[in-house]
């Protein structure tokens, strides 16, 4: 390489600014290379940072110190036994062992560096009643970050739509904060937090915040170079091989060279109108995602260009959502339809997925039948749990004034102002509140695993997810596939470099993350699965990186 033709020179060019690109910055900062992190968007974290914030990491050293029974062959019959072996060419049997090898060595790296983190107990994986399925949880969080810790450096990092002084580890009990007591003291501990904020004018920043919060210090604290407002337009390439990219920054283009690849951690498409028409199942809206909005898929596209190849572009990392009158990203309700007294039904009036179950897979089911479907709330949800973004009991006006919500006093009447077939509404309820009634429902074993009852009422019994429809008001929306991310791109091998069709490797081109054909296929296992393999396949790709060229 040339390096008279480029205005400057890295060792190691990072396209996006996400978990994976933390961890690669940081690992080949700490051996003396010059990793660049170039971010188009004016803020730094990407995704991760607006995310829960957890990485899924089988058999860490966190789970060890806590006594949770887990292996590397409990991880590896569990992926078997939900992702599959026949999901595609981004989740070979070779990348998801080198996703269970390297995670554990990453995560105690990163611990080495700085890096606090906090073991989510109770995130249960999201099939843990397959072979290999841990309820204890493998995902693990940071602690809370006083976003004055870090300064000026705050002003860089992106925000999720609602920050909330909340520990990871109590998102499922900050929901029951009308029902139990641990809810409640969670609840006022909460109020208090917010109360301080309010004087402080700075937030506590957790999840997804906290964890890029902390990175990000420990990034700038080594001295890794990170730039925002940095668009890549193209790759450089000599004969086969990456060696660069072209940069628009501000009106001024750029030529700068990478030494040893180029990693792209630039998210998928989720705001991308035109190619989630073109690779997506329809309907489909920008509307209806919450993911980054530097999420435009203009580097797949890139990528593609130069031979690489694509997968699982009909994919994406689905929560089902509601789209609300005044604007703004859709409301996330994976955790609300998993209580009591809520049940998802088609225009038929027919239930078509497990509520509480995962959320990836709903959003599947959803798209399998009807595109919207309707959600059915009785009084009883609405006065004791959260709905999207507002607390129990509030029930926003502009949503009933503008149709998005609608209200009846009989099951009926709300079948017949929906467009829904009333008979088999009626059919299907009463079906349903004979299944809360046993504890047991006989079409989608709702309340069965673990992950179900994390986000359940166990003051409800005999089963904490089922609870009866029968007491008015009653309340629909039209409910659909929101999403966090894209999870369908680029095509990877087990060191993360990038394949062609054929699969041959471009030279000196890595990627990972949302901008990447998944290792979990189509299924998501469990919380921090996409943001896990963010990390370890960027952990990957800088120690792919510098080995070869070595």
């Amino acid at each position: 390489m040339d390096e008279t033709k480029f205005d400057e020179v890295a060792d190691f060019v990072i396209i996006g600014s996400g978990g994976g690109a933390m961890a690669a910055g940081l690992y080949l900062k700490s051996i003396g290379k010059t990793p660049l992190i170039l971010e188009k968007t004016d803020k730094l974290g990407g995704s991760t940072a607006m995310s829960g914030g957890v990485l899924w990491v089988p058999n860490n050293h966190i789970l060890k110190a806590k006594g949770i029974k887990d292996s590397h062959e409990m991880g590896r019959t569990y992926m078997d036994a939900t992702i599959g072996n026949d999901a595609g060419p981004g989740a070979t049997p070779e990348r998801k062992e080198a996703y269970l090898r390297h995670g554990p060595v990453m995560l105690k790296w990163l611990e080495e560096q700085g890096m606090k983190w906090l073991h989510t107990e109770g995130w249960s994986d999201y099939y843990d009643d397959r072979p290999g399925g841990v309820t204890r949880s493998r995902s693990i969080g940071a602690p809370m970050l006083d976003a004055r810790e870090m300064g000026p450096l705050f002003d860089k990092l992106r925000l999720g739509p609602m920050v909330m002084p909340l520990p990871t580890d109590k998102a499922g009990i900050i929901g029951l904060a009308t029902r139990t007591p641990c809810g409640m003291w969670e609840g006022l501990k909460l109020l208090w937090r917010m109360r301080v904020v309010a004087k402080r004018g700075k937030p506590i920043l957790s999840f997804g915040g906290a964890l890029q919060g902390r990175l990000l210090m420990l990034a700038d604290k080594a001295g890794v170079d990170m730039r925002t407002e940095h668009g890549i337009t193209e790759l450089i390439e000599e004969d086969g091989r990456i060696v660069g990219v072209i940069v628009e920054h501000r009106g001024r283009t750029l030529r700068i060279g990478a030494r040893d690849g180029v990693l792209i951690n630039a998210g998928g498409f989720s705001h991308n109108a035109e190619m989630r028409r073109k690779y997506g199942p329809q309907p489909s809206s920008v509307e209806w995602t919450n993911a980054n909005p530097g999420d435009t898929g203009e580097m797949i596209q890139i990528a593609e260009k130069h031979g690489a190849a694509l997968d699982l572009m009909d994919q994406a990392w689905w929560v089902p959502g509601t789209v609300v009158p005044e604007g703004g990203p859709a409301n996330m309700h994976n955790t609300d339809i998993s209580k009591p007294h809520c049940i998802i039904v088609n225009r038929q009036g027919r239930r078509i997925l497990n509520e509480s179950g995962s959320y990836m897979e709903n959003g599947q089911r959803l798209y399998r039948n009807d595109v919207p479907a309707y959600v059915i709330l009785d009084s009883r949800h609405r006065k004791r749990y959260a709905w999207g973004y507002y607390p129990p009991g509030k029930t926003p006006q502009s949503w009933l004034d503008s149709g998005m919500m609608k209200k009846a006093d009989s099951i009926e009447e709300l079948a017949r102002i929906t467009g829904i077939n009333p008979a088999g509404l009626k059919a299907e309820i009463e079906k349903f509140n004979g299944y809360c009634e046993t504890g047991k429902d006989l079409d989608f074993n709702r309340g069965g695993r673990g992950y179900d009852n994390c986000f359940g009422d166990p003051t409800v019994k005999p089963n904490p997810n089922l609870g009866k429809i029968d007491k008015p008001p009653f309340y629909v929306m039209e409910i659909v596939p929101g999403d966090v991310g894209t999870s369908g791109g680029i095509v990877t091998d087990e060191n993360a470099r990038v394949l062609r069709a054929d699969g041959s490797v471009i030279g000196g081109l890595y990627a990972t993350g949302n901008s990447t054909a998944s290792v979990m296929g189509r299924c998501y296992p469990a919380a921090g699965a996409s943001i896990g393999a963010s990390f370890i396949f960027g952990w990957i790709a800088a120690h792919h990186a510098v080995g070869s060229n070595s």
